[in-house]
């Protein structure tokens, strides 16, 4: 299962041994920079392997880093495709993929959203509880041995009250919402926002969605941090543009350090008493 990912794969272990990662992490757009602080880093450029599709989109730098955080092994999948490239949901899941065959069981997804709550203001963060899946697409579509993995418990919900005690503390906006993700690329229109907001939505991503159900299926804890860097479509009188996106991603990057930090070390505390 996963041949694509056999190159990658000897590579990571010719480079940082065979023992199994604790950790995979997917960075989104304008939030790349979390993977300076890994310690003892490697990393390889994404178009290196055949498995990975060929272009990115701005503001994904397109690398693997594999290294040390926080007496974990990590690796940091520094950007990520998306389905309006016109790849499938397949495609898109591969970080999932290449985190499961390097015996990662856990996955942390990042991304920049629009909020819709209304409570949401851009340079807050929405720790993910639930999504809606918008996109038309799922990466367990084809040739997957029992593809109908029950979502009902998806996103690890139980390291949220302790991360939302902390960011308190620390002057840190932390929502726990609902995303929903759809195909893009064009923003969405405000009757669609207004649409989502009546199914439940707090917040819209082209995004993320697939790698979850993907490290879902493949038996992976799965938590969600989302960065809200601008309002949705049809609630603020500026118009929506992706530059501006990139550019609050790099604003956050402070915060979101602290918040993987400290969502790392309650992962390792439940860890240890698991054992």
């Amino acid at each position: 299962m996963f041949k694509d990912c056999r190159e990658i794969q000897e590579t990571v272990i010719n480079e940082k041994g065979r023992a199994p990662f604790d950790l995979a992490v997917v960075l989104g757009s304008g939030l790349g920079a979390l993977a300076d602080h890994i310690e003892e880093p490697s990393a390889w450029p994404y178009q290196r392997f055949d498995c990975f599709p060929e272009n990115m989109v701005a503001g994904h730098q397109g690398r693997l880093v594999a290294g040390m955080f926080m007496g974990w092994r990590v690796l940091v999948f520094q950007g990520r495709y998306h389905l309006y490239q016109g790849y499938s949901a397949t495609q898109v899941a591969l970080p999932a993929r290449i985190a499961h065959v390097l015996g990662c069981p856990r996955l942390l997804l990042t991304n920049a959203v629009g909020g819709i709550n209304p409570s949401f203001e851009p340079g807050d963060f929405m720790y993910i509880a639930d999504h809606i899946n918008l996109m038309g697409d799922n990466p367990l579509r084809g040739n997957f041995p029992n593809p109908f993995v029950d979502l009902s418990s998806l996103y690890l919900d139980s390291l949220y009250p302790p991360l939302h005690e902390f960011a308190i503390r620390n002057q840190i906006r932390l929502h726990r919402g609902v995303l929903c993700a759809v195909q893009g690329p064009s923003y969405e229109t405000p009757a669609e926002i207004r649409a989502m907001k009546l199914l439940g939505a707090d917040a819209v991503s082209m995004s993320t969605v697939p790698e979850a159900i993907m490290a879902r299926y493949l038996g992976m804890d799965v938590v969600g941090l989302s960065y809200i860097s601008n309002h949705a479509a049809g609630l603020s009188p500026v118009p929506l543009l992706h530059e501006d996106v990139l550019s609050a991603g790099k604003s956050a990057e402070r915060h979101l350090v602290d918040l993987v930090s400290q969502l790392i070390g309650l992962w390792q505390g439940a860890a240890s008493t698991s054992v």
